[in-house]
């Protein structure tokens, strides 16, 4: 893999040089992504907006793409069909219908009217809007609240600015891949919010190694300049950054061209992650420590203390 990529063992690559480009860059995606947001909003799922959910049992194994053809053929808007624990039973999912609950079920008589008649109906169910704004709090609540649980074991294993710097890069992380979705206007659902969860924990991992390699290099190199070796920790993991991204992207395009119309809104936001968590962990989450005042005071301490009991033990 190392020689499809093609990185050599000794990169030196300015990152730090070029962090006020990679702040344009950043600004400009954050101000796209929330003018997007607040212009277009997102277009929530049945499991936000609301909507009808019918499970059904065919006859011999399901053939989603015709009933998708006949179930669109009733302008209900957005439809989305899954198998689910075996080929010959179906979830149909229909956006909430303009109305109260006689349009809901105005929109299940023509359902059942346009299927076969040799389907059967084991679950028919109407999520109220209510119930989608319950869901909407529960995933921004799980959102916030894993970025802080970030923050603070990011603290407590490094520096406060080394925790701050990591939720930067995820704030980044996250508000673009909501803008992607509010700009192209693709379903929102539950599996876009564990989608964000996971882009969260591969960034954060992707920063982790980084800042792991800044500390293990300001404590090698005493004198040498913060840019420096900030330079050189990024450039150090540059490889398995690079390697670790591509083998994720492949495994991902594959489920974008394979997985089926039900898990691709869960694919694209974690192929955009992808790339703007291996982005923003060297060009977001390091360069940010140099705009915190960062000093190596407490690296050194830590330095002195190792080199002081490897004295003792000698």
């Amino acid at each position: 893999m190392r020689a499809l990529i093609n990185i050599p063992h000794d990169t030196n690559f300015h990152f730090i040089e070029r962090r006020r480009m990679a702040l344009v860059v950043s600004a400009v995606l954050l101000l796209v992504s929330v003018v997007a947001y607040g212009v277009r909003g997102l277009n929530y799922g049945i499991d936000f907006a609301g909507g009808i959910l019918l499970e059904v049992k065919t006859e011999g194994p399901a053939d989603l793409g015709a009933l998708r053809d006949t179930v669109d053929g009733l302008n209900l808007g957005d439809v989305t069909l899954q198998t689910f624990g075996a080929p010959d039973i179906v979830l149909l999912r229909v956006k909430r219908q303009a109305g109260g609950k006689e349009a809901q079920a105005q929109a299940i008589r023509d359902i059942k009217a346009a299927l076969p008649d040799n389907v059967t109906y084991r679950r028919t169910e109407y999520v109220g809007p209510v119930v989608g704004e319950e869901l909407i709090q529960a995933g921004v609540t799980a959102v916030v609240l894993a970025m802080l649980a970030i923050m603070v074991y990011i603290w407590f294993r490094f520096e406060w600015q080394f925790g701050l710097g990591a939720v930067v890069a995820l704030v980044h992380d996250v508000i673009t891949t909501v803008g992607l979705f509010a700009l192209l206007q693709m379903q929102f659902n539950l599996s876009t919010v564990a989608a964000i969860l996971t882009i969260a924990g591969y960034s954060i991992n992707d920063t982790v190694v980084v800042y792991d390699r800044v500390r293990e290099d300001l404590r090698r190199y005493k004198t040498t300049p913060l840019k420096d070796v900030f330079n050189m920790a990024i450039n150090h993991v540059l490889g398995r950054t690079v390697m670790t991204s591509v083998t994720t992207l492949l495994a991902l395009l594959a489920l974008y061209f394979f997985g089926g119309e039900v898990i691709e809104p869960f694919t694209i936001a974690m192929i955009w992650g992808v790339i703007v968590g291996t982005y923003s962990s060297s060009f977001v989450a390091v360069p940010f420590l140099l705009y915190l005042n960062f000093q190596r005071g407490s690296m050194q301490g830590d330095t002195d203390a190792d080199e002081a009991t490897q004295n003792a033990g000698a």
